[in-house]
């Protein structure tokens, strides 16, 4: 169960993020703002109370907070962010989870990671090696998780930019998963829920106690963790979708 999360608002500075999807053009920064606060209204729907971090107007992208960031019950890991242009979001990250945590670790050059390439099933976390996230960073993240005792594995990622673009774990041994992710290995011994093509979005939704968060528009998605008994809140997630953003990366919940 969590109790916490950690969220940043949004920059003006966002519009000059990473990418921008072509069909889908700039973000609008007053609805990508109203969106940021609706997320926040449902993480404390769900019994987070939310720690609001100012927008820091030197990084764009730095509402994505779960990608300098992996947490857990009792450590932090302080990531090391696969663009050079995310840098110095760690430095801090770091001061904010001093707050909360006491064991903090660190992935150091000439490893990188994003953590939105980490998936944490249970007790064991799979790492994806994209062009954010490097072998060095993966297996440097896999030592300390060992040290907490978890294990953890690596997952190639080439059509996504995330694992978490395309697959989340959802609790109760559920693992949404699209696009390259469908036949995995790795996730065979889950009940896989299969995300259509058309809403891949979708595929990145995310559970906070006992309900799941999911972008809005996606209705084959929606009927699926329906039948699974779960309650549902549907947020709007457009403009972060334009940015390749997607509902895990705006928190760090804990």
């Amino acid at each position: 169960m969590f109790s916490k999360a950690i969220v940043r608002k949004v920059a003006e500075s966002y519009v000059d993020g990473l990418s921008d999807d072509e069909e889908l053009g700039p973000p609008d920064i007053h609805v990508a703002r109203k969106q940021h606060e609706q997320y926040v209204e449902a993480l404390q729907s769900c019994g987070l109370e939310v720690t609001v971090l100012e927008a820091d107007e030197k990084y764009p992208d730095s509402l994505y907070v779960e990608d300098p960031a992996v947490v857990a019950s009792n450590f932090a890991i302080i990531t090391n962010p696969g663009a050079p242009s995310r840098t110095g979001e760690k430095h801090d990250m770091k001061k904010v989870l001093e707050r909360f945590y006491n064991n903090i670790e660190t992935i150091g050059t000439p490893g990188y990671l994003d953590g939105g390439d980490v998936i944490h099933g249970e007790d064991h976390y799979y790492v994806g090696l994209s062009e954010r996230t490097n072998r060095e960073g993966a297996e440097q993240f896999r030592a300390i998780v060992e040290k907490y005792g978890y294990t953890a594995s690596f997952i190639p990622v080439n059509d996504f930019l995330h694992l978490k673009t395309g697959a989340t774990y959802i609790g109760d041994n559920h693992m949404l998963v699209a696009g390259e992710f469908v036949d995995v290995s790795a996730f065979s011994s889950f009940n896989k829920i299969i995300v259509p093509e058309k809403e891949a979005y979708a595929a990145n939704s995310l559970r906070v106690n006992d309900h799941i968060l999911m972008p809005k528009g996606f209705p084959d998605t929606h009927r699926q963790l329906i039948s699974l008994g779960f309650p549902i809140i549907e947020v709007e997630a457009t403009e972060f979708q334009k940015k390749d953003g997607s509902l895990t990366c705006l928190s760090l919940r804990f």
